[in-house]
């Protein structure tokens, strides 16, 4: 693979245009959530009938992501995340020019496409350019999107639409958009892979239908739209296309996700691992505005500036995890640090009407700490022992799965909220606060269990991304 020469210009910049691209992916992706009563009267349509509008911006991130790392090596990092960047921007016009629900459908589908490139490509190239002495302190600007963006959205979302329409919360990506094109232009290397694979289409056909379907699935759940019958039906179809992906890709030479790389133990349990907390810190953003305006009785914007705390304590964090790391290693920091998280979201249960605001604030601040913590740890030890040629492959099956974390995670956190109020009304304030308690103590004992997999590292594991030595070989090999 061809090295393009990197100055220091490009590693000023490249962290930033990342993080800035993927800030306004996230961003976008629940900033709708906000605007779909508004969205409805303006089209004429009940709200009900919007799901599609956020269904299918899954769906589409949902097949995408997959292919996006032989996209990468087939035509060049910087080609495919300028083109990504450029389609998002103009998929965000056509979302506020649209006229009609099939329009707008249509354009979130094209947005979830661009968003489906930007964020396993752009951690690649991050990956590429830094060496592993410099990746933890690159990634963090990487990873703070995705922390900060699921919780402004709401709020963001709601100032937007109160004070503008609906169709400015897609126009405010255009600047955005257009600012992160030059600086692409300009500072992005450009990686392209020397051998030429073929795309596994039987893979991609069998796994992104798998994964469609399961998000799809996740999506409506809890909607009433769907029989518990033709759900199970549903989700038995969808566990056969990913088994049957699961036998194909042993025996084809070039599969679509290169399941083999799951036996490197430090890739295996970061990306396993991950995607077992983060069913639990990923239904926060869904119960916490939940628990304060249903449960506490706060307006909408002062919910919104309940979930800043923890936006500030998460930018804070980033300066310091290197040197946590560093002193305390991946292991012991993952194995505290998840256990830290399973106790505080355990403490939200705790939180009533009668509780002081500096209390919630304080514990906003915690929470923030230790995700942000735990995400940056998870996300760099994915890369600690892989090969340089397995970079690509490793982004695309880490952002997949993330990805279809997130789903879960927002998705068991809704499930176990309705499953612990019954046939309850949601106007019964009394129940729903009830309700939400129980879903933060079940969400927090499962991310306590989840850090039974972090005992299986070693001490050293991580050391040449945290410490920026280079494993030895023995080393490496005992890694896998």
């Amino acid at each position: 693979m061809p090295a393009p020469t990197i100055n220091s210009a490009v590693k000023t910049y490249l962290p930033w245009v990342v993080a800035t691209t993927l800030f306004m992916e996230q961003l976008d992706s629940t900033i709708v959530n906000t605007a779909v009563p508004a969205m409805a009267a303006s089209l004429q349509v009940t709200p009900l009938s919007l799901k599609a509008v956020v269904s299918s911006y899954i769906l589409s991130l949902a097949v995408c992501i997959p292919i996006s790392g032989w996209m990468a090596d087939r035509f060049g990092t910087r080609r495919v995340f300028g083109i990504a960047v450029a389609v998002f921007t103009l998929a965000s016009v056509l979302c506020g020019l649209a006229l009609n629900v099939p329009m707008l459908i249509a354009a979130r589908m094209l947005q979830g496409a661009g968003a489906a490139m930007m964020m396993p490509v752009g951690r690649l190239t991050i990956v590429r350019t830094f060496p592993k002495s410099e990746l933890l302190v690159a990634m963090n600007f990487v990873i703070i999107p995705a922390l900060i963006g699921p919780l402004l959205g709401p709020t963001v979302g709601g100032l937007i639409v109160h004070w503008f329409s609906w169709r400015e919360i897609f126009f405010v990506n255009v600047p955005v958009g257009l600012i992160a094109l030059v600086l692409i232009y300009r500072h992005m290397p450009n990686y392209q892979s020397t051998e030429t694979r073929p795309l596994d289409v039987i893979g991609l056909v069998l796994f992104g239908t798998g994964t469609a379907l399961l998000s799809w699935l996740l999506e409506i759940f809890g909607e009433h739209q769907l029989d518990l019958t033709s759900a199970a039906v549903l989700l038995a179809i969808s566990l056969s296309l990913l088994g049957a992906y699961l036998l194909h890709s042993h025996q084809t030479a070039y599969p679509l996700l290169r399941l083999t790389l799951f036996r490197v133990r430090t890739f295996r349990v970061s990306v396993m691992g991950g995607f077992v907390t983060r069913l639990g810190i990923g239904g926060l953003p869904f119960l916490l505005p939940l628990l304060y305006q249903l449960g506490l009785g706060l307006p909408a914007w002062q919910s919104g500036l309940l979930m800043m705390p923890s936006v500030l304590a998460a930018l804070v964090m980033k300066f310091m995890i290197s040197r946590i790391l560093r002193k305390f290693g991946y292991r012991r920091v993952l194995i505290v640090n998840t256990l830290a998280i399973g106790v505080t979201i355990c403490l939200f249960s705790q939180v009533v009407p009668g509780t002081p605001i500096a209390l919630i604030v304080i514990l906003g601040l915690t929470q923030g700490f230790f995700n942000s913590l735990q995400f940056s740890s998870m996300n760099t030890m994915t890369y600690a022992d892989i090969d340089p040629d397995d970079q690509s492959m490793a982004s695309t099956i880490a952002s997949t799965l993330q990805q279809l974390s997130l789903s879960f995670g927002l998705a068991c956190g809704s499930l176990v909220a309705g499953w612990y109020l019954g046939n309850l009304p949601q106007t019964d304030q009394l129940a729903v606060t009830n309700a939400l308690h129980h879903a933060f103590l079940t969400l927090g004992v499962i991310t306590v269990l989840s850090s039974i997999s972090f005992w299986t590292l070693r001490p050293e594991d991580g050391a040449s991304v945290s410490r920026g030595s280079p494993a030895p070989e023995a080393e490496r090999r005992a890694a896998v």
